[in-house]
C-alpha cells in the first residue's frame, strides 16, 4: 500500500506502559520487526511486516490517564479542517493537530458516543504498508451504545454511506463498493465496556495465533469463531490492550 483515500483507515498504534513486553509479544503473534525512531520521537517503534511498516507501538507516559489501547487513525487531506468538522458533527477534539517531525500531521478526537479514533495527514509516513496480509491491518468497526449517532457522524465526516448487514444491528460504512469500516450496536452484553473503536489484524492461521498470544502472556477475550468473512478472535495483550485477528476465508 503507497496511498490512502481519504476518510479510509490508515494506521494503528499502540499506547503501553511496557515497550519491550509488548514488542516481544506482538513478535510472538505476528512474528513482527521493529524500528526505532529514537529518543527525539520518544522511542516511537515501527511494527514491521515483510519490512513494510504495519504498525506502531508508543511507551505510555508516567501518570497518563487513560489505559492501554490501540488507536486507529483516518486519512485527512486537511486535519485541521477535519477536526473543525469533528466539532462541527458533535464529536470532541481531545488533541488538536500536532505536527509528527517530516511524518505528517496527527489529532485525536471522539465521536458523539465516546469512541476515541485519530486523524493522520500524511507527508512521508502514509501510513501501513501492508495490509489483509498476516500481520497487516485488516478490519476496523466502531462499537457504540447509540448507532444511529455514530454511523450518521461517520458518513458526514467521512463521506461514507451506510449499508446494513441483514440480522444484525450493523452498518458496513462504504465508499461506493469499498467497504471501509464497520458500525455495531452494543447491547447488554457489553456491560461495563465504554464505546470503542476496535482493529482487526490478519493472520494465517487463529487458532495457531490464539496459541501464540496465550503462550506469550495475552488472554483470549472472545474465543475463535466463524463468520462468512473470516474465522475471527479478540485478544488481549499482556498489559491489557484488545485486538482482534482474523484469517479470511478461502477465496
Amino acid at each position: 500500500t503507497t496511498a490512502r483515500t481519504p476518510g479510509e483507515p490508515t494506521w494503528m498504534d499502540l499506547a503501553t506502559p511496557d515497550l519491550d513486553k509488548a514488542k516481544a509479544f506482538y513478535n510472538a503473534v505476528f512474528g513482527w520487526d521493529y524500528f526505532d525512531t529514537g529518543a527525539d520521537f520518544g522511542h516511537y517503534n515501527f511494527a514491521l511486516s515483510q519490512g513494510r511498516n504495519a504498525a506502531g507501538i508508543s511507551q505510555m507516559q508516567p501518570g497518563f490517564p487513560m489505559p492501554s489501547a490501540w488507536t486507529i487513525y483516518f486519512s485527512t487531506a486537511d486535519a485541521a479542517a477535519d477536526v473543525a468538522r469533528v466539532a462541527q458533527l458533535g464529536g470532541q477534539v481531545i488533541a488538536d493537530v500536532m505536527e509528527i517531525g517530516t511524518s505528517g500531521k496527527m489529532a485525536i478526537c471522539a465521536d458523539p458516543t465516546g469512541a476515541v479514533f485519530g486523524l493522520w495527514e500524511a507527508n512521508e509516513h502514509v501510513g501501513a504498508g501492508v495490509e489483509n496480509e498476516h500481520g497487516g491491518m485488516s478490519w476496523h468497526e466502531v462499537a457504540t451504545r447509540d448507532l444511529n449517532a455514530a454511523r450518521a457522524f461517520y458518513g458526514e465526516l467521512f463521506n461514507l454511506a451506510p449499508n446494513k448487514m441483514e440480522g444484525m444491528e450493523y452498518y458496513i460504512m462504504q465508499h461506493g463498493d469499498d467497504m471501509i469500516c464497520g458500525v455495531m450496536q452494543m447491547d447488554e452484553n457489553w456491560e461495563g465496556i465504554p464505546p470503542h473503536w476496535m482493529g482487526y489484524f490478519t493472520v494465517d492461521d487463529t487458532d495457531a495465533a490464539i496459541e501464540r498470544a496465550v503462550a506469550a502472556g495475552g488472554k483470549v477475550m472472545v474465543p475463535a469463531f466463524d463468520m462468512p468473512y473470516g474465522r475471527m478472535a479478540v485478544i488481549a495483550d499482556p498489559m491489557g490492550a484488545t485486538f482482534s485477528i482474523v484469517k479470511p476465508p478461502a477465496a
